[in-house]
């Protein structure tokens, strides 16, 4: 399936500023009612922060489950966006998630000695959340 098949097109084409891509191409898409949107200047890790990202999700989600429908996709990429957000941890941010710091370290041995660990399926048991439990 195409774009053409889903009876609709893409209008914007967001890239670099490398010179591979020449200024004939530009003209090109917008002949065909496309345009062409540059990343910021002097942005190296714009386009890079993005490619993981994109990489990220499509691993952990999106290879992992059967979309019916946009609808189904939209709600997907939803619950995965706030699992990412909220919950996955990052090794860049020191194991906490963008929107929520790490735990403190547990060092009462009493409390060490009866962790009681919960587990919240998301998305039908794609995505797993873990938090101590109350």
């Amino acid at each position: 399936m195409d774009l053409e098949d889903a009876r609709c097109r893409a209008r914007f084409l967001i890239r670099d500023r490398d010179g591979k891509f020449p200024a004939l191409m530009d003209e090109i898409l917008a002949d065909i009612g496309i345009q062409t949107v540059l990343t910021g200047i002097r942005m190296p890790r714009m386009n890079a922060i993005m490619e993981r990202w994109v990489q990220t999700c499509r691993r952990e989600l999106l290879d992992r489950c059967l979309l019916w429908n946009e609808r189904h996709l939209r709600h997907a990429l939803g619950e995965y966006e706030k699992f990412y957000n909220l919950h996955r941890a990052h090794q860049a941010l020191d194991q906490a998630a963008p929107l929520r710091a790490a735990p403190g370290p547990i060092t009462e041995p009493a409390r060490i000695l009866d962790l009681n660990i919960r587990r919240r399926d998301r998305l039908g048991g794609i995505l797993h959340e873990y938090s101590h439990a109350a």
